[in-house]
């Protein structure tokens, strides 16, 4: 079989890749997300966080404690237990409110936002430079006017959830 001009070309930048091809790699593997030292810390106690906003959904205290948990049991080998907990958060949800936050050119609302704020304190047994107090959390999400809150409350809870209950993690043992 004869070798073309074209046939050297390939065989040449086969070559000239083949070490780049080789020294290049996926490594995909559960990399270390959080801070925590775990020769120390083996427990969390989570508090019911209750809802003391203005306007009470009920769903959405449940919702909030339920994700509060699982992210930490998810994510971290702590053991979760009733009292003295290496870790301690306790906390509150403060606030639950919407409001009409665009207009259109008739003069009504457009747009309403839906804002959730969450009171926390944290401790850590081990390390208190870690701890603080009171720190608030919030987040928001935004619907159409046209619908009704009841249309999409539930959605929208369990974004402001996840939202919230990321930046209470990412405070606490995140080694971000």
């Amino acid at each position: 079989m004869a070798w073309n001009k074209t046939c050297w070309w390939h065989a040449l930048l086969l070559c000239a890749l083949m070490p780049l091809l080789h020294s290049c790699s996926i490594q995909m593997g559960l990399a270390p997300i959080t801070s925590i030292d775990y020769n120390k810390v083996k427990t969390i106690q989570i508090a019911t966080f209750p809802n003391y906003a203005t306007y009470v959904y009920g769903p959405m205290t449940t919702t909030f404690n339920d994700r509060m948990k699982d992210v930490f049991m998810q994510q971290t080998r702590l053991q979760l237990v009733d009292r003295d907990g290496d870790l301690v958060i306790d906390g509150e949800i403060t606030g639950y409110n919407q409001y009409n936050e665009a207009v259109d050119s008739s003069g009504y609302s457009s747009t309403v936002k839906v804002t959730m704020t969450v009171k926390v304190s944290y401790t850590n047994k081990f390390n208190s430079e870690q701890d603080f107090t009171d720190q608030t959390f919030s987040a928001y999400q935004t619907y159409d006017a046209t619908q009704l809150l009841t249309q999409v409350q539930d959605e929208l809870i369990e974004v402001m959830v996840k939202d919230i209950v990321d930046q209470i993690f990412n405070a606490t043992v995140a080694s971000w």
